[in-house]
């Protein structure tokens, strides 16, 4: 059905109407007008008056700042004055003691409308903002006199949305307080001149040696006057030229604004900066530095606040021990020799075991003030010092072995990961010779054992940094990816002296304000990161590597337990050394120290083993150790198994013949070598006495092998050997072989550099030298029962050559200095040996041991 209604119709047709404009009024334009200003009046009354309040509440809440305090004071361990943070003491000076040429000087420089504005610059401000747009930079700044006054007294160095807002309400406050004359000579006796000099009279006596400032000359104010817009850039001593020009725009500004005459401003200008100031050397600089770096982190104050505070500081510092490691350090003697004019460096810091507080560190040769330190900034390969770390104590750790477990001697490899041993190989081996002798197989196969990750996370308890990289077999040799440095080494072996126990380092006991009052105290925080089981079998471990292993160097009056760390050169043919580690600990102290070049390449290497950081260490500590009460070790936990002795049958023991030694002067090492005797289970006594020596003494006590090498060497000196065959079986002992003779004859002239194309560096240290029984050079290059050499390995990937006691053919790459990690040359040293897969320059070592590169690479 259609829909038939009608549809509607749009009836209305006019156009819409269009809405009046309102036209703008005068009156209109009037009240808005009235309102706007109305309201920026009211912000601006307000902001003014929460300016002048805020002023007021932070002028009053820190009035006592307002008084020059005296520098900050830092004592010893013993309460007695260390010397002073500031190297020049700022006395105040009176106004009147002030010249008024002076004052101007700075006033012309600085703020020229200084005695007009009311402690803000608006027009200063307007010029500032106006340059810094037209230059699209900051070139110019519009802070008054009075602006810097308040900056440096009440403000911290924090930038914030609100600091300008507070600096400027703090300098209003300033100038409804004090005069002119106040300020002005309150913001001449608190500005820096540069490092760590405050004070206009402390910068005269410095600069210019000048204690009156009213005997400074035109050119000196002028010098003075422009140091504050950049004390280190303009300082006369450090940069003369840029102070001369500096200078001169002051001068202008000063004859200008009509304080100097033209002809004073050109003789003033052309004057020559030529003074020196006296040599002055203040003791404790390396530990002042730490102390004040230490007091920034847990106070939150500024060097600047530190300096001036008028602080009291009370540090961990023993004043004997310090002495002691600055005149060692000192001494030119007690470090290798370098080719050239680059120094071999060190590192040494001293731990009390109770506490975890620092003795005494040293960061470097010739430190000077805000130096380099290597105690925290040089992080460097460890080594097999870092063994007892990583393997050994958390395998005891773990309950399934303790000091008298046999771990694995043999050749082997891990996952093509292929360590080597110097002192070659035998089914198995004691965990006190392991450690003793450093042998790497036994390290590594106990890591494999427990598990890389123990390991790993049992350093980081001890509180070593780690990387993710470093989780791989050649950590138990100190392959690390950013090494370690004295610090945390001294730390970690402190845990072993201390039952298990860590402490961490600190150099402050406590601070004190210039009221009195506590602003920080250290409290005690020691953390159990090992059994006292467990640190104590560590302890007669290494008390051993001291008393007849590589460590031997170390011993003092007192007892000691350590272990020594090599990293080796990673050049082919280079037998040198990159780094050199002792880290050992008395039942009271507990030390660390490293020896290197800050950059080793092919000329500065070290050619001599850790035994000379282990001399350096006993020189120092035998000399620390006299300002604290001796102790003893710990006796053991009930709870740790002593062996008991048995009853043994002693058989007839065949006698070693056929010893027969040389030495070789390029290495410094005496190589030995006799006939062995038929047995399953036969070691080794190598005896020897020095020509200074009335009687032979035992050297090495579990040698497995007929052939040794002896690093523990004196050059022109005579050494007389013998050797004792050792049946561990029944705990029975050889008559003695025959005795030889060696002089350790020193090279005449020096020595040349290796031929870099000399296709292997491991000679072999086999019996047979016949290429089956450690002919290391892949050549057949032995002799028989004579043959002597080094340890060799393999590179992962690499087949190898040769197999047995000696080294393996290895691909050598072309460069001498630099080794792609791919081809990393294994080294051959005194303790152990790791290629760092990130690092391709550095090779971990110890002091008696080899160890070949890990299976991790650089990609």
């Amino acid at each position: 059905m259609a829909n038939n209604r009608p549809t509607r119709a749009n009836t209305n047709t006019e156009p819409p109407k269009k809405k009046k404009k309102r036209k703008l009024s005068k009156k209109r334009v009037f009240w808005t007008l009235f309102f706007t200003a109305a309201i920026a009046i009211f912000c601006a009354l307000a902001g003014y008056l929460y300016i002048t309040v805020s002023g007021e509440k932070l002028y009053n809440e820190n009035f006592d700042k307002m008084e020059v305090k005296e520098n900050s004071k830092v004592y010893d361990r013993s309460g007695k004055l260390m010397g002073e943070l500031s190297i020049q003491k700022s006395d105040p000076v009176e106004s009147d003691q002030i010249p008024k040429l002076l004052k101007d000087a700075f006033i012309a420089t600085e703020d020229k409308r200084f005695r007009e504005h009311s402690g803000v610059d608006i027009w200063s401000i307007g010029r500032a903002a106006v340059k810094d747009i037209i230059a699209r930079a900051k070139v110019e700044g519009g802070s008054t006199i009075t602006q810097q006054l308040a900056k440096n007294l009440f403000l911290t160095r924090e930038k914030t949305f609100f600091r300008k807002a507070t600096e400027v309400s703090i300098a209003m406050a300033l100038e409804r307080k004090l005069n002119k004359e106040e300020i002005i000579t309150m913001y001449l006796n608190r500005i820096n001149f540069g490092g760590q000099i405050y004070g206009i009279k402390a910068a005269s006596q410095y600069y210019f040696g000048k204690s009156d400032l009213n005997e400074l000359e035109v050119w000196e104010m002028a010098t003075l006057a422009a140091m504050p817009k950049g004390p280190s850039k303009y300082n006369p001593l450090r940069n003369p030229d840029l102070s001369m020009q500096r200078r001169s725009v002051v001068l202008q500004l000063m004859n200008e604004q009509g304080y100097i005459t033209a002809e004073e401003k050109e003789i003033a200008k052309d004057v020559v900066y030529n003074y020196t100031p006296p040599a002055k050397k203040q003791q404790y600089l390396a530990f002042m530095d730490y102390v004040m770096s230490e007091a920034e982190e847990v106070t939150g104050l500024s060097q600047d606040d530190l300096n001036v505070g008028g602080y009291k500081i009370y540090t961990t510092m023993d004043a004997n021990a310090q002495q002691v490691m600055e005149k060692e350090f000192a001494d030119d003697n007690n470090f290798e020799k370098s080719v050239d004019e680059v120094q071999v460096q060190a590192s040494m810091v001293i731990m009390n075991n109770d506490t975890g507080a620092i003795v005494a560190l040293l960061g470097g040769r010739d430190y000077e003030r805000k130096g380099y330190s290597r105690v925290t900034s040089s992080r460097r390969q460890p080594g097999s010092a870092f063994k007892p770390i990583v393997s050994y104590a958390p395998a005891l750790e773990s309950g399934q072995y303790t000091k008298d477990s046999l771990l694995s001697n043999k050749k082997q490899c891990f996952s093509n990961y292929c360590p080597g041993n110097l002192h070659g190989y035998s089914d198995t081996i004691s965990m006190p010779d392991a450690i003793q002798r450093s042998e790497n197989i036994p390290a590594v196969w106990l890591l494999n054992e427990i598990g890389v990750n123990t390991g790993f996370k049992f350093a980081q308890k001890l509180g070593i940094t780690m990387e993710k990289e470093d989780k791989n077999l050649s950590l138990a040799l100190g392959g690390m990816s950013t090494g370690t440095n004295t610090l945390e080494m001294t730390q970690a072996f402190s845990a072993f002296a201390n039952g298990g126990t860590l402490n961490e380092a600190y150099s402050i006991k406590l601070i004190k304000d210039s009221d009195d009052k506590v602003k920080y105290e250290r409290k005690k925080d020691g953390v159990e990161v090992m059994s006292k089981d467990t640190s104590y079998q560590m302890t007669q471990m290494m008390q051993n590597v001291v008393e007849s292993g590589t460590g031997k160097k170390a011993a003092i009056s007192r007892p000691v337990a350590g272990k020594t760390g090599t990293t080796q050169s990673g050049i082919k043919g280079n037998k040198a050394n990159r780094d050199v580690w002792f880290v050992g600990y008395t039942p009271e102290l507990t030390a660390a120290v490293w020896m290197g070049y800050d950059s080793p390449n092919k000329t500065h290497l070290l050619r001599k083993s850790s035994s000379l950081a282990a001399s350096f260490w006993g020189k120092v500590m035998e000399q620390a150790v006299q300002g604290f009460e001796a102790k003893s070790f710990p006796e053991p936990p009930e709870n740790v198994k002593q062996p008991v002795e048995k009853p043994v049958e002693v058989p007839v023991a065949t006698v070693v013949t056929g010893l027969n030694g040389s030495y070789d002067p390029t290495t410094q090492i005496v190589s030995l070598n006799w006939n062995g005797v038929e047995g399953s289970n036969v070691l080794y006594h190598v005896y020897r006495k020095e020509s200074s020596e009335s009687d032979f003494r035992l050297i090495m006590d579990a040698a497995p092998t007929s052939n040794v090498e002896d690093f523990d060497i004196v050059e022109g000196m005579t050494y007389e050997y013998y050797v004792k065959a050792f049946f561990p079986d029944t705990n029975t002992e050889s008559e003695q072989s025959n005795s030889v003779q060696v002089f350790t004859e020193p090279l005449t002239e020096e020595v040349p550099d290796v031929d870099i194309e000399q296709p292997d560096i491991n000679n072999g240290n086999g019996n047979n030298g016949n290429g089956n029984n450690g002919n290391g050079n892949g050549n057949g290059n032995g002799n028989g029962n004579n043959g002597n050499g080094n340890t060799g390995g393999e590179i992962p990937g690499v087949p190898e050559t040769n197999p047995g006691t000696g080294g393996e053919t290895i691909p050598i790459p072309p460069d001498g200095t630099t080794v792609p990690p791919e081809q990393v040359v294994p080294p051959v040293g005194e303790d152990s040996g790791v290629t760092n897969p990130l690092d391709p320059g550095a090779i971990n070592t110890g002091t008696t041991e080899h160890v070949e590169p890990p299976v991790t690479t650089t990609p």
